[in-house]
């Protein structure tokens, strides 16, 4: 069982802008190992610190295989201080959140990204993605800044709730 708990919406944290991160240490990779436990334990996709209640720039990325209709290869990531710095196209698809359980909603999304943070050796790194992995690194990046994917749903009758038994079929973040 993680360390960190997940914390749900109306916890105030989730809408605070995290503060860049100054040190990439052995804490911070214990966090990231114990943020992963936590994505993991619920199947998400992907997790940012505030939704453990931690206001820094970091976020854990984990995009399985064949996700979607996409056959690219199953991917992690760590992320310190991630941003965006390019995107183009336009996607709009279904979205969940680990501190929003159960609700999903269309999001429209940038199609293609280019991100850049450092990595847990504090290299940096840049990722270019598209489709899946874009969304995935764009809705945990709204959360440093305080924006939940609800916040993004343009056509607010797309928002519904979704039994548990049929979650798997959604991508929950």
């Amino acid at each position: 069982m993680a360390e960190v708990e997940i914390i749900y919406e109306g916890d105030p944290r989730l809408r605070q802008k995290c503060v860049k991160i100054r040190k990439v240490d052995d804490e911070l990779r214990k966090l990231a190992v114990e943020m992963r436990k936590a994505m993991n334990e619920v199947d998400g996709v992907g997790l940012a610190a505030p939704q453990v209640g931690l206001l820094r720039r970091f976020v854990v990325i984990h995009k399985p295989a064949r996700l979607g209709d996409e056959e690219e290869p199953e991917l992690n990531f760590d992320l310190v201080n991630p941003e965006i710095i390019r995107s183009s196209g336009r996607q709009v698809g279904p979205e969940g959140c680990l501190s929003i359980p159960n609700w999903v909603g269309d999001v429209p999304r940038a199609m293609h990204v280019t991100v850049k943070a450092h990595d847990l050796n504090d290299k940096e790194i840049r990722i270019k993605a598209s489709g899946a992995l874009a969304r995935i690194l764009q809705h945990e990046i709204d959360h440093l800044d305080g924006i939940l994917f609800v916040d993004r749903v343009e056509d607010k009758s797309t928002l519904q709730y979704v039994p548990d038994e049929t979650e798997d079929e959604v991508l929950a973040e």
